[in-house]
């Protein structure tokens, strides 16, 4: 990790810094901040020759070498300094919220209009919307490219940014050209490294753009976890969420086995802000507040919620578990109750 002198280098810099990492094998991506620039070494950066060249250039501050398996998402990082703010909330300073529909019905838009607003109201920051679905029975419903419309028009209505799942480039392209700016990747394709990489390239350039990334379905390391966040974060764009949502094998009585518990697992190994997923968790509306607030009080940053209007008459897992807007209501505001103690527990501790 190259940390420049000036905020960030010029294209004469840069290209005497790329040129001295390519005599090495290594490719040299930048990391684009709000305020500075850093720029990763991509590559085997073990070599003390070409290390002593690079801090041997007068505009280069230091180079600090982290030997992990996510380089760049270990805390440690120098991104471990930076912002995410996404729908006028710095996540890390205030409860994050994301919530809506888990599909939409292209055939009655109403249902996720009146939802959106219902959101809205009920303090969410971003509003969730499945558009393109992935489906164990292939003949059950799998999306449909005309919620996308409905999506984006609920945004304008509302104001509120959104967030929907992507599960290959073309759905990624359509996505990005509509101007979702939460691409979401679920548990099924969370160690799609092709699909990973196919993000991390389309957002590099993209800041405004945020990645919200599902813990895979099985239960593996959460270095694992974490490394694919890594793929997207290699072509520099570091606006990812990691989600935990329930793995396998499932406990009897919800459709997953609750995970939120590794919240503080992952912040001991990176900087990335933690947004829990309790609706896939657990898989009944019932339960879904019980667990929203243990993935709080386990420290998460936020929180990614399904919530219907009308959930009896929602497609997909929304008649199962959606909450209603009321029930959200006041879900939102113990958690933030909630979230304040358990911020002031932790720097009690520490």
């Amino acid at each position: 990790m190259i940390l420049p002198k000036p905020n960030r280098l010029s294209a004469e810099q840069l290209a005497e810094v790329t040129a001295i990492a390519t005599e090495f094998g290594c490719q040299i991506q930048p990391i684009i901040g709000a305020v500075r620039t850093i720029y990763a070494i991509v590559g085997d950066e073990r070599d003390d020759l070409m290390i002593n060249r690079l801090e041997g250039l007068d505009y280069i501050d230091r180079i600090d070498r982290i030997q992990s398996p996510f380089k760049l998402m270990d805390r440690r990082s120098d991104l471990a300094k930076g912002k995410l703010t996404i729908g006028g909330v710095t996540l890390g300073e205030e409860l994050f919220v994301i919530a809506g529909q888990c599909t939409i019905d292209p055939k009655n838009p109403n249902y996720f209009y009146e939802t959106a607003d219902a959101m809205k109201v009920a303090g969410a920051h971003v509003l969730r919307g499945g558009v393109w679905k992935p489906r164990t029975n292939p003949y059950t419903f799998q999306g449909d490219n005309k919620s996308l419309d409905i999506l984006m028009e609920a945004s304008r209505r509302t104001g509120l940014p959104v967030d929907t799942e992507v599960m290959d480039e073309e759905q990624l392209k359509l996505a990005i050209d509509a101007g979702v700016q939460v691409l979401q990747v679920g548990a099924r394709n969370a160690l799609n490294y092709s699909l990973l990489r196919a993000i991390g390239k389309a957002i590099g350039n993209r800041p405004e753009i945020s990645v919200l990334l599902k813990r895979s379905v099985h239960m593996g390391p959460l270095n694992e976890f974490i490394s694919a966040a890594e793929y997207i974060a290699a072509f520099g764009n570091p606006n990812i969420m990691l989600c935990p949502r329930g793995t396998t094998p499932t406990l009897d009585g919800y459709r997953n086995h609750p995970d939120e518990s590794v919240t503080p697992l992952l912040k001991e190994k990176t900087w990335a802000a933690v947004v829990v997923d309790p609706s896939h968790s657990v898989g009944k509306a019932a339960y879904v507040p019980a667990a929203a607030l243990a993935a709080v009080a386990y420290g998460a940053d936020g929180l990614c919620i399904e919530s219907h209007v009308s959930p009896s008459h929602g497609i997909g897992d929304d008649p199962k578990q959606s909450i209603t807007p009321e029930v959200l209501t006041k879900l939102i505001r113990q958690a933030k109750q909630l979230w304040t103690i358990q911020r002031e527990a932790a720097v009690t501790v520490s």
